[in-house]
């Protein structure tokens, strides 16, 4: 799984952003141009070209999507913000020399509430996978 940049990060946070909360009307995410990505970071203060060729580029690492939309370009995330968030924790697992230790560890470190979560979620694939 890709790591992502300042900027690249940036620029995903608006895409999932966006993704996550569909326009009016609309009855699913539609993509974002590069044009509403750049005034999503205007505080940034970026050049067009700059966003674009961001864009391009995860567009390349497969981060993202596009669809042609008249003469500009489309944008949507190619997997939501949780699910690579949860590849990246795979892949830090997979540089542990032990990844028993590494998850032993970790559940030790998270919070009693973030135990339940993943407590429930444990319960719930194991109910899963019996029926």
């Amino acid at each position: 799984m890709t790591r992502l940049g300042d900027l690249e990060r940036a620029v995903m946070d608006v895409l999932w952003d966006r993704a996550a909360a569909p326009r009016a009307g609309a009855e699913s995410a539609t993509g974002v141009t590069v044009r509403e990505v750049a005034e999503a970071l205007s505080d940034r203060e970026l050049a067009y070209t700059t966003v674009m060729t961001v864009l391009d580029r995860l567009a390349g690492k497969g981060m993202v999507e596009r669809e042609r939309e008249g003469r500009a370009w489309s944008y949507r995330p190619a997997a939501t913000r949780e699910a690579h968030i949860a590849r990246l924790m795979l892949d830090a697992l997979d540089l542990a020399g032990s990844r028993d230790a590494a998850l032993v560890r970790f559940a030790r470190s998270v919070t009693g509430n973030e135990a339940e979560v993943l407590r429930a979620a444990l319960t719930d694939e194991a109910a899963d996978r019996q029926g």
